[in-house]
């Protein structure tokens, strides 16, 4: 069985019942019994290898300390304090911000955030992930990674709970994973969008949103369709007909609006604040104007979205505080006190500014 040399400290060079300079290095059997775990485990944290729950690694590391023998130099240089976060992109104001408060957070307990970053043509979520495992990571933030996407296989979320690595994931929700998930309640934030233009006097309202299999996508579709129908009767199946599902991106936004404004929509809600600039530009186009003859809502409150032209309505995602709740719980985890392992799901907040208004007569 694999172990490590540790040397004696000078305090063990007595001779008593527990006679330690006549052992040598401390036998691995009597470092398991101390800790309460199995040799093979306490191997795996002697040579500093993942795959051990925190809570188990720092029993371990508590034998070393009680039977008053030094730690391995590869425990020494081994950074229980450095965390992954992994996200889509940088492009999106809205990841930096997560990214900034969730490092403030880490920073503030003593941990030291690695960013992780799903560029085009970069490595990807899974190697991402082997990399920090890599480097031996106290624990892992994934921030709209494949665990918002429907069609991905969860097991790789799975396998990395099983090799004992702590992960919270923010904005998607798989019930087979049991971790912690943090999300804003994008049903409701497609509800106050819409409620706040049909109190304007829309009633021909269109919604531009990413892909069908991605969480959020599929929960503001909901919000959206149960919204037209509670508030303006519009049947389910004819409110599915103002959907346009395209690209988080401005890109996306132009193409979708482009379509909502060829179905006569006076109003639109898109799924991010890069979609909302994408439709604002769209509408421009057509030699229309915002608000004045289509207005548009946003998602996100991303920085500097309030400084755009017009400055723009959006639907504010409350990152400061789930960034905080994620990090928190993932904290707990680390301390070896599991939280509930559910969606804490947080309220958005309506933005009225400048891109929405009456309908034209």
């Amino acid at each position: 069985m694999g172990g490590v040399t540790l040397s004696v400290p000078r305090s063990a060079d007595r001779t008593d019942g527990g006679d330690r300079s006549e052992r040598g290095a401390p036998r691995l059997a009597d470092i398991a019994a101390q800790a309460g775990v199995s040799e093979a485990t306490a191997s795996r944290v002697l040579n500093g290898k993942p795959g051990v729950a925190a809570g188990t690694r720092r029993r371990v590391l508590a034998a070393l300390d009680v039977l008053g023998y030094e730690r391995p130099v590869r425990i020494k240089r081994h950074s229980a304090g450095l965390v992954g976060l992994v996200i889509p992109e940088l492009s999106n104001p809205i990841f930096p911000a997560f990214a900034q408060v969730v490092e403030q957070v880490l920073s503030g307990h003593g941990y030291t955030p690695m960013l992780c970053t799903q560029m085009p043509d970069g490595a990807s979520e899974d190697e991402l992930v082997e990399q920090l495992e890599e480097r031996r990571v106290s624990g892992i933030v994934f921030l709209s990674g494949l665990h918002a996407d429907t069609t991905a296989d969860p097991t790789r979320y799975l396998e990395l709970h099983a090799r004992g690595v702590p992960f919270v994931l923010i904005n998607g929700y798989n019930e087979h994973i049991p971790v912690s998930f943090v999300s804003p309640d994008d049903r409701a934030a497609a509800r106050m969008a819409v409620r706040h233009l049909v109190d304007l006097g829309h009633r021909r309202i269109g919604l531009a949103i990413g892909p069908t299999r991605y969480v959020p996508s599929l929960r503001k579709a909901e919000g959206f369709t149960a919204a037209l129908h509670a508030l303006l009767g519009v049947e389910r199946a004819e409110a599915e007909q103002l959907v346009q599902r395209t690209l988080f991106t401005v890109e996306g936004g132009h193409a979708a609006a482009s379509a909502l404004l060829d179905q006569g929509c006076t109003a639109m809600v898109c799924g991010s604040d890069m979609m909302a600039l994408g439709a604002v530009r769209a509408v421009r186009e057509r030699g229309l104007s915002v608000p004045g003859d289509v207005s548009v809502v946003g998602f996100d409150d991303s920085p500097l979205i309030a400084f755009t032209d017009p400055p723009l309505t959006t639907v504010r995602q409350p990152v400061q505080a789930m960034a905080s709740a994620a990090v928190g719980a993932l904290l707990e985890e680390l301390h070896g006190n599991p939280v509930q392992h559910t969606e804490f799901v947080f309220q958005p907040e309506l933005v009225v500014r400048g891109s929405t208004a009456q309908p034209p007569r």
